[in-house]
């Protein structure tokens, strides 16, 4: 099996699902856990490189800054990135007003809309492809697009289903909606070019699957979360 001294890994803080800063400034969460088994498993120590972004991740992706990284599947971003299978599949959908008549996610597209974004985030490229009428408020982040949204900007926040969740229930005045836009895939990738590496990790990743592993880690990550 591949080995090398060190592995880079990208860590897309932006997605507070599947990963966090602690108080100490080191990452941890869902794909930090994966990353350290990845290490392990090839013989390598782990670098933890942070991003606020994944657009930001992907804009890397050519620069040799990092060898391995956890984003959610997305067409545009398979034009430089290759994706093992899914680990974990995630919900989008939109944080609004309480008093607001948005019931549906049904009712999002339409013209005078304006629905808050984190840039380059895997919701926005799927927004992006499938909105006819309403308009996307693009923010440098996923937590500055609802933060706006707090604020009176916009007339929802558009992201991934837990965060907008732990906002409704940290903010008097706000729901989420209860169905979803979409059904994100997160899986782990690297830049085109790597094909020994990539064979090697898609290798463990099914064999972790297969055995329990990468759920008993999820579980584990988001009931400490």
């Amino acid at each position: 099996m591949l080995a090398t001294d060190t592995l880079r890994f990208a860590i897309n803080l932006g997605n507070a699902v599947l990963a966090k800063a602690l108080p100490d400034g080191k990452p941890a969460g869902i794909t930090v856990g994966l990353a350290r088994r990845i290490a392990d498993a090839l013989g390598a120590e782990p670098q933890f490189i942070t991003y606020p972004t994944a657009g930001q991740v992907v804009n890397d992706a050519q620069n040799d800054v990092w060898d391995i990284a956890f984003l959610a599947v997305d067409p545009l971003r398979e034009e430089v990135l290759r994706f093992t299978q899914p680990y974990i599949t995630i919900q989008g959908t939109v944080l609004v007003k309480e008093g607001s008549p948005w019931q549906s996610v049904n009712q999002m597209d339409k013209d005078g809309v304006v629905i808050n974004v984190g840039k380059g985030a895997a919701y926005d490229l799927h927004l992006t492809r499938h909105l006819k009428n309403a308009t996307l408020n693009r923010l440098g982040s996923s937590q500055e697009a609802i933060d706006a949204f707090l604020r009176g900007e916009g007339d929802m926040a558009a992201g991934i289903r837990q965060p907008l969740e732990r906002t409704a229930a940290q903010c008097a005045g706000y729901r989420v909606l209860s169905d979803n836009f979409g059904q994100i895939n997160q899986a782990i990738c690297l830049p085109h070019g790597n094909e020994e590496r990539y064979q090697a990790i898609a290798e463990l990743l099914s064999g972790w699957q297969a055995d329990g592993s990468v759920k008993q880690l999820i579980e584990t990550e988001l009931a400490a979360a």
